[in-house]
């Protein structure tokens, strides 16, 4: 009797392990990534902020998380900002640190042993990841046995050349999303010519169903056990519609200044005067500069009026809190465009008198 109360204890007990037993996710980098002898990038490799904050919201789950790269070691990084603050929370984690400095190869990752898998963007990945075929065979292989495929920003071109065991592309007729190419345009010049392919464009060759929002707008896509993020700041979304699906309960949000920013001006694009309210009363939830620099590249790169309309209604705002004369040249050239060539030349007299020596304000106002 005793004994079988014993077996009987020590089987409840590994019931209530296993239980327990916390998720698994893989995180991929690119070792693209390459220094000269004067620590200068010459060649882009993954983006630490989006690791960062990738990794703040599986920690945070209890989801355990390993690093791993195609030539294992410590990858290099795209620049970034060490100051900000999800940044500097990795920055302090020895944990966090000790597994970036030695990530594991990936051909040495068994595919089995993960719940999950999340790619990491950056430009890196449009050299390495796409091409890597251990990845390939862990994501097909985490994908038909129902893991969670997570990849944000550049991160999705590693799904390109993904076959499942039918040979058919594992994004053909999927929903997914990725950095566009407006996107490119506007910050990818410096690669961008160095790359085989656009990510938007290949993914639609695959047979993908290419879904985006504005530029550098939050966006995150999930088809199934697929889920994809646009740029850095749909980030910390796309890792949370991944803790959901490994059924893990989302503790509430944590929004970074960044992203908070963002969501704000996609809320003014829908309600101008609850944005206003929302940024009245709580300011410093905010980044003014980003805000400015949202709308100036939203008026830049429009497409649509609506876009240069809705965006000059948010730069117009924004300069009621500061000023600069980029955001007033921009802003006229806005209302140029709109064919509100009065309030453009308003606008373009107050500026002279904020910036008397200013010479492409000058230069717009003869051309006009």
């Amino acid at each position: 009797m005793n004994k079988l109360l014993t077996l009987t204890c020590a089987a409840l007990v590994s019931t209530a392990s296993l239980a327990t037993e916390a998720p698994q996710i893989l995180m991929v980098l690119s070792s693209h990534g390459k220094l000269d002898d004067q620590q200068k990038l010459v060649q882009p490799g993954y983006e630490f902020g989006e690791l960062s904050k990738a990794y703040h919201v599986f920690n945070r789950h209890g989801i355990e998380v390993t690093l791993a790269s195609p030539s294992g070691g410590e990858p290099i990084a795209d620049q970034y900002d060490k100051s900000v603050k999800y940044n500097q929370a990795f920055l302090q984690d020895p944990v966090a640190m000790k597994a970036l400095k030695n990530t594991f190869s990936l051909a040495s990752i068994d595919p089995s042993e993960f719940d999950g898998i999340f790619v990491v963007g950056g430009k890196g990945p449009m050299f390495d990841l796409y091409q890597h075929q251990p990845l390939q065979e862990i994501i097909a292989e985490m994908y038909e046995s129902k893991g969670v495929v997570g990849a944000v920003c550049h991160g999705p071109a590693a799904l390109v050349d993904v076959k499942l065991s039918d040979g058919s592309y594992l994004v053909d007729g999927k929903r997914v999303n990725g950095f566009t190419n407006q996107e490119e345009s506007a910050f990818g010049k410096k690669w961008r010519d160095k790359f085989e392919f656009l990510l938007e464009d290949k993914l639609i060759e695959r047979g993908a169903h290419f879904e985006k929002d504005g530029l550098m707008l939050n966006q995150v896509t999930i088809d199934g056990n697929l889920i994809t993020g646009q740029n850095p700041f749909s980030t910390v979304d796309t890792a949370r519609a991944m803790v959901s699906g490994l059924g893990v309960e989302l503790l509430p949000l944590r929004e970074y200044q960044d992203d908070a920013s963002v969501k704000l001006y996609e809320l003014f694009l829908r309600n101008p005067e609850l944005a206003k309210k929302k940024y009245e009363s709580s300011s410093e939830y905010y980044d003014l500069n980003m805000l400015a620099m949202m709308s100036v590249l939203q008026i830049r790169h429009a497409e649509t009026e609506f876009q240069v309309e809705s965006s000059a209604r948010f730069l117009s705002y924004i300069l009621t809190k500061t000023s600069h004369p980029v955001m007033e040249l921009t802003l006229a050239k806005a209302y140029v465009r709109l064919n509100q060539r009065e309030k453009a030349m308003a606008l373009l007299n107050k500026s002279t008198k904020l910036y008397p020596k200013n010479q492409q304000i000058k230069s717009f106002i003869a051309s006009l």
